[in-house]
């Protein structure tokens, strides 16, 4: 049993070191350019350093948080694909239940308005 846990620490050291590598093969062969500019801190165009023009509105994080429902919801497709043979008609028609909740929950989303960016 402790032989099967040795691979995962030999595969653990070796992602550690090819980090390593990486980071150091970076520090010294990577060219090193540094100007004023290059040094300021950037954020999608706007000055990081002013003061916030308002609150954000809630329907941004409706939106983000129905992306990544929907996102992690469709995830479960890739293994259903891989052994859908092995399910049969069975696999089949609960996968479309699945599917069928998931595009009725869109549906509603749509429906609400949540989906809207005004």
């Amino acid at each position: 049993m402790a032989l099967e846990y040795l691979a995962i620490l030999f595969f653990a050291v070796l992602a550690g070191l090819v980090a390593t590598f990486m980071l150091v093969a970076n520090r010294f062969l990577g060219p090193h350019r540094p100007t004023p500019v290059k040094s300021q801190p950037f954020e999608c165009g706007v000055d990081p350093i002013a003061l916030p023009a308002g609150r954000m509105p809630v329907h941004f994080y409706v939106l983000g948080m129905l992306f990544v429902v929907f996102d992690v919801e469709l995830i479960f497709l890739f293994p259903w694909g891989v052994v859908l043979r092995e399910l049969g008609w069975f696999g089949l028609f609960e996968m479309a239940w699945f599917l069928g909740i998931v595009v009725a929950a869109f549906a509603y989303a749509w429906r609400k308005g949540a989906l809207d960016w005004e």
